[in-house]
């Protein structure tokens, strides 16, 4: 696989971490002293919003800080427009994301009403923005050493 498609495939790893709210599998994505950083891009420029530092934190931050997804509930944060530069064991990535919340419709006691088809429930955007990778490559395995998330709308953090 190339290195491209393995920085691709963490971003693809980040994102199904973050839908599950699994901490552990987001922090093995990270250098032990890996930084995030939250901004808002708002109408005065760019607001620093929080900073995690290290993988501990990031993975708590990912387990205890999102919401828990209600009853028949989820999240699909996407990504998209992936843009990868590697340079030996140096590499990054700047990705467009939009986060979608899912909510299904509870099936009726009495079953599905004549002719009830499809999807039931509801999906809406509720994240947009920017992810910005950077990545070091260690021992042949590749870690996230800062992400910087970058939320179009305000963002509480």
């Amino acid at each position: 696989m190339s290195s491209e498609n393995e920085i691709s495939e963490i971003v693809s790893l980040y994102t199904r971490a973050a839908d599950r709210r699994d901490g552990e599998a987001l922090a093995k994505l990270y250098e032990a002293d890996a930084v995030v950083e939250v901004h808002y891009r708002g109408p005065d420029g760019m607001e620093l919003l929080g900073t995690l530092s290290g993988a501990p934190q990031i993975a708590a931050a990912m387990t205890t800080a999102m919401a828990p997804h209600p009853p028949l509930g989820w999240s699909h944060h996407t990504t998209y427009d992936h843009l990868v530069s590697v340079d030996g064991d140096e590499a990054s990535i700047e990705t467009q994301f939009i986060t979608f919340d899912v909510v299904g419709t509870r099936k009726p006691e009495g079953g599905w009403p004549a002719g009830t088809f499809g999807a039931q429930g509801s999906i809406k955007p509720i994240e947009s923005g920017y992810y910005r990778f950077a990545f070091r490559r260690t021992d042949g395995a590749w870690r996230i050493r800062h992400h910087d998330v970058t939320h179009d709308i305000p963002y509480v953090f």
